[in-house]
């Protein structure tokens, strides 16, 4: 009786993790773009950068959500009240609660200033004007009506675009 029962509880567990552990790996790594009502509840109505507040331009803005509850949002502000060697480099902000590659380079858990570049880059800075991430971007001569700002879901990460020009975010 005894062995019967620890072969029913090897199978009991055996079935478990054949069923649940490829499930929380997919869930893990898939991104989902939010819209709505979705995407309005997590993007901050403005934004603190080097000792200023600019507000967010709601119309810009995109957030992607992988697996339950890890967010990448990005959206551009209204950099009109900046000088203008800021708003040359500052064009949005960049927040996540997990630690992300951005095309391969490492950037932690935070809140971002971002930036791209008309030679092809996009820089990510931190709250002081700091560069911490420079990338070379792709441009994509396929996006028929591209938007100032959106993001793609591909293949388990997401395309962070400005206009026809991306860079791919992917969860660590």
């Amino acid at each position: 009786m005894k062995n019967l029962r620890k072969y029913f509880v090897a199978v009991l567990v055996a079935f478990f993790l054949a069923c649940w552990v490829p499930l929380l790996g997919v869930a893990q790594d898939s991104a989902t773009i939010l819209v709505g009502t979705e995407l309005s509840k997590v993007v901050p109505p403005g934004f603190y950068f080097q000792g200023q507040t600019a507000p967010t331009q709601m119309r810009n803005v995109a957030a992607a959500r992988f697996g339950r509850n890890h967010y990448v949002i990005a959206g551009l502000v209204d950099t009109s009240g900046y000088a203008a060697d800021v708003r040359a480099k500052y064009e949005g902000f960049l927040i996540t609660d997990t630690p992300i590659s951005i095309n391969g380079s490492d950037l932690g858990t935070g809140a971002y200033g971002f930036g791209f570049t008309d030679d092809g880059k996009l820089s990510i800075l931190d709250l002081a004007g700091n560069q911490i991430v420079s990338v070379s971007t792709t441009k994509d001569g396929q996006i028929k009506r591209p938007r100032p700002l959106m993001m793609v879901k591909s293949a388990g990460a997401v395309r962070l675009y400005s206009g026809k020009d991306y860079a791919v975010i992917a969860v660590k």
